[in-house]
Formats: structure tokens, sequence, C-alpha cells
């Protein structure tokens, strides 16, 4: 039984009935021309792939306990009738229906005495797509290596019948490294732990710079800075899920007007929503909103799709700017700020950063820690890039992946952004309670995406 890293085991040990610890998503599939039966080959061909990739069996060695936060251990058998479940909504088969479904599983913890996930198959959408809901534990993998292994389950040619089940073996297979019989033995154990070494003992005098940073430049935002918000508050377990699509096009020809990066404009349209839907409730702070952004470590060549290898920075929103450009030049220059800090650190260090900006969290459950400690920040938005191409599965093709993921207390909403081909997704995940009528957020989403092109079209 292999001892779990501390990335992992501290997802296990801040999970609580509140705080459900499992990320997810939501893709949809248009069936091929001709074909009527998407729902049914589906679910055939995840019931025959009965070969297990060990990250699909794997679950903490004792569900209860200690033991279940310090070593994992793998089912050789896996109940595919309990992991994988077929559904179909009620009538009349809306997006509406749809997403109530997902809101009301994605509150439900993960059965630790058994590997953590579940597959729903669901069936019975009004205009004939078939929706796919995963969760899997946020200690197994990340949002990107998720995503990654969605990716691999498809084809980008619509011709080809390689449709796989996420948890096939093959799948999981790595490329070879090009490298020099040199190269690898120069890497020794030795010189390795030497590196670790140097690089932890320059962690300190990296953070105190980073601190001297902040106090000369005030576009860079450390935690502990941010204003308390309706956000910020202990949450209970139900959860709401909201979604929408735009057209990538749409967001790279704003990139393009106003010479900004594709982040920057799905930032912007974040922050001019939350600014919107904080006046409708009345809840508007004077202080600006700080978002943390995850912000992944994984190599740009990485086939890997497991594991969680993320840093995180943190960007001034400027929700108290109610002029559409200025908000938009003050959250560019913050966020370049703060991706400058990471650039100047490490790997090693500047996942030690991330870790520093997100300490806060893990002491989220500690009685009236949320109510008197000021937020760390205030909402999470991730951007997680997908296929960059139209993808199938069987000849369906994939019209939509929607992340679900992570509310905590203190942390009621949580904003997620995927692509794929010429969509980017949007998922909002808020808690049930405290965050009222969420989809009001995609259209004030949208109405911030007009705010921008406006800019684009008078020059700005």
């Amino acid at each position: 039984m292999p001892y779990m890293p501390i990335t992992e085991s501290m997802f296990l040990l801040a999970e609580s009935r509140e705080h459900p610890m499992h990320v997810g998503g939501l893709q949809l599939f248009e069936p091929a021309e001709g074909s009527d039966d998407l729902g049914e080959q589906m679910f055939e061909a995840f019931q025959a792939q009965t070969e297990v990739h060990k990250l699909f069996r794997k679950r903490p060695a004792s569900p209860v306990g200690l033991m279940g936060t310090v070593r994992w251990s793998y089912d050789s058998d896996v109940d595919f009738e309990y992991h994988v479940r077929r559904t179909v909504l009620p009538r009349p088969g809306r997006v509406r229906e749809l997403l109530r479904y997902v809101s009301a599983n994605h509150g439900a913890m993960l059965d630790r005495h058994r590997p953590m996930w579940e597959l729903h198959l669901i069936e019975g959408l009004a205009d004939g797509r078939i929706a796919l809901y995963t969760k899997i534990h946020h200690s197994l993998v990340d949002g990107v290596s998720a995503l990654k292994l969605l990716e691999k389950t498809l084809s980008p040619d619509a011709a080809a019948r390689s449709g796989r089940a996420p948890w096939d073996p093959e799948l999981f297979l790595r490329r070879p490294r090009l490298e020099s019989a040199t190269d690898e033995a120069s890497r020794s154990i030795l010189s390795e732990g030497w590196k670790i070494a140097g690089e932890l003992a320059g962690f300190a005098p990296a953070t105190a710079r980073v601190g001297i940073r902040a106090v000369r430049d005030h576009n860079l935002k450390l935690p502990l800075q941010a204003p308390r918000t309706m956000f910020n508050v202990p949450i209970g377990g139900a959860r709401r899920f909201a979604a929408e699509q735009w057209s990538a096009t749409r967001l790279k020809a704003v990139a393009a007007g106003l010479d900004i990066t594709m982040n920057d404009v799905v930032m912007a349209m974040c922050a001019g929503a939350l600014r919107s839907y904080l006046i409708d409730q009345n809840a508007l702070p004077e202080q600006p909103l700080i978002a943390m952004m995850p912000v992944s470590m994984h190599a740009k060549d990485s086939d890997s799709s497991e594991g969680n290898a993320v840093t995180a920075i943190l960007a001034n929103l400027a929700t108290d700017q109610p002029d559409p450009e200025r908000r938009l030049a003050t959250l560019v220059d913050s966020t370049r700020s703060s991706k400058q800090v990471i650039r100047e650190l490490s790997p090693l260090q500047a996942l030690g950063f991330g870790a520093m900006v997100a300490a806060p969290l893990a002491l989220s459950t500690v009685p009236g820690f949320v109510r008197y400690t000021p937020p760390p920040f205030n909402v999470i938005i991730s951007n997680v890039p997908g296929p960059q191409k139209d993808m199938y599965w069987n000849g369906a093709k994939l019209d939509g992946v929607y992340p679900a993921s992570i509310a905590l207390d203190g942390q009621a909403l949580n904003i997620t952004v995927a692509t794929n081909g010429d969509k980017v997704n949007f998922g909002l995940t808020g808690a049930r309670a405290e965050v009222p009528s969420l989809q009001r957020l995609l259209t004030h989403l949208d109405t911030a995406l007009e705010e921008l092109e406006k800019l684009c079209d008078t020059g700005a």
C-alpha cells in the first residue's frame, strides 16, 4: 500500500459533508447523423471495458480515520453497476432538467469504501444529445489531468470507431522520453536530492522577495487582502450548477482587438459578471474582489493524465470600477504582475508559493475562522485548456465540456472554464443556499463580453 503525497492527502483531510472534495464535468455529445442509439453504444462500451487502470481502482486504505489519509489501496474488482449509472431526464428534457440533475448529484460525497469516481450516462434531452456527468475525487486528479484524460477517450476523426472508457489502461501508456543514456545517468538520486534541498532552502528568501515586491507594486496581491463578500461565508453541503458556452472565435477577436490574452478576456468577463451580480444582490463591496487563479505546472508537452501539479496566483478583479476599460486595465496589470512572480521561481518554489496562497483554505473548517478572519481571496477562477480541434466518440461530436468544481467554507462560488474546438465553456459551482439565482451570472457574463466588444469597436 503506497503512501500518499501531501498534495493528495490534503484533499481527503479537508473533506466533510459540507465540503465534498471531488471535481467533475458535464460533457454533451451530438449523435452522428442516422445514429439513434448513442446512449446504448456508450453504456455497452463502458460495461465491456472490465480492465481498469489503477487510478480508477484507488481508494484510501482505511475509509475512516488517519490511515485513510496516509496510504492508498487498490480494489481488485470494480462494481460497474455502482460506478456507471444510466438515467433518463424527466420531460420535457430541457437543459434546465439536466443542470438540476447535475446540481443534485454534485453535492453528494463519493464513497471512500470504493474507488472514488462515478460516471452518469444521461439520456432524454429533447434535442437528442447525450450527456455524461463524471465526478472523481480531487485527491486522484486535478482539472488539467481530468480534461487530458477525457481527450484521450476521443478522436479527431469523425469516422473513427475507437471510443473508449476513461479507465481503459491503454489510455495511460506514456510516450517514451527521448533522452540519451548519458542524460539519464547524470540525473542520479543524489544530484536530484541536492537540487530539491537547494530549492527548498531558497524558498524563504524567494517568498521574502515576493513580499517586498508586493509593497512596491500595488498590482501584486497577496493573501488576506480581499474584502469580505457574500461568497466568503460558511456553507452547507447542497450545490447548484450552471453552465453556458461562447464561441472561441468571438473571444479571440476581443483579445486581438484589445491586445490582451484569451485568459484576460475570460477574467474580464468574470469580473464584469461578478460586479453586476453583486449589485443585483445589493452586496458589492467598496474594495475590489480578489480572485485566486490556479496555474498548471504540468509541462506543455506532458502526456500525464493523473496527479496534481498546480500552483496559484491572485488577481485584482477591479470590481470597484464601473468603467469596463479601467476595470480591464487594472485586471490585466494585476495578472501580469502575479504571473511574473511565478516565472522568477523554480518549479518547486512555484508549487510552494501556490501552497502558501491556498494555505488559509486548510483552516476554513476551524470553528470561527471564516467568520472572523479576512478572506484570503474572494473567488476561485480556473481556465483549463482542452482539445483545440473538434473531437468525436464513435462519430458523436463533443459539443461541450462544462467543468464542475469545489465550493468551500469561505469560498461559496467557483468558476471554471474549459475549451473544446471553437467553444469556451463556463461551469459555475455554487453553494445552493449561499449563492442564490446562480444562473443570473450567465446573463451577466454575456453582458460583460458585449462590453468588451464595444471597447474593440471604439478602439480602446
